[in-house]
């Protein structure tokens, strides 16, 4: 389950200065801990390499060899579990939901998936290019975002990810 912080939009702001127009806001790894409290072997974002505060995010998540699900998914033909995908979408959504102003302190967590529909393996060597935009925020507790994952510019997974504020 995603467990997303609700925290202020300036954590993000701070954390992701802009070098000029041209430039795509990055977001680090270590300021993605500072923003989401998934931690290994769950934290599935590597980088954020665009980010429109309330609106979008673009990331990107390297799948490796030695990440801990290959071991037995699957023995002889690794292939990334298309929870993990689903995961990894979700992350990149909670960075644009638990940013949004005035928003109730508390987490926000996994409360729906809707349409999500897998096109083809991710296996180690891939890198996910997953792009997130928020569809909906209603009442400052519920939020609802459109996921694409690709690699190498072919979709691998897409669908639409709900959000829950828990006091």
């Amino acid at each position: 389950m995603t467990v997303l912080p609700s925290t202020a939009p300036q954590a993000v702001t701070a954390a992701c200065p802009v070098a000029d127009a041209a430039s795509a806001v990055v977001i680090s790894s270590e300021q993605i801990l500072n923003l989401l409290p998934h931690r290994y072997p769950f934290a599935l974002v590597d980088r954020v390499v665009e980010y429109v505060p309330g609106k979008r995010a673009v990331a990107l998540k390297n799948v490796t060899i030695n990440e801990p699900q290959f071991q037995g998914h699957f023995p002889g033909r690794p292939l990334m579990p298309g929870v993990l995908i689903v995961e990894a979408m979700a992350q990149v959504g909670g960075l644009i939901v638990t940013q949004m102003p005035d928003l109730p302190k508390g987490l926000f967590v996994f409360a729906g998936i809707d349409g999500v529909r897998f096109r083809r393996p991710v296996v180690p060597g891939d890198q996910l290019l997953i792009t997130c935009e928020l569809l909906s925020l209603k009442r400052r507790r519920f939020g609802k975002v459109h996921a694409t994952a690709t690699v190498e510019g072919e979709r691998v997974c897409s669908g639409e990810l709900m959000f829950s504020l828990v006091d």
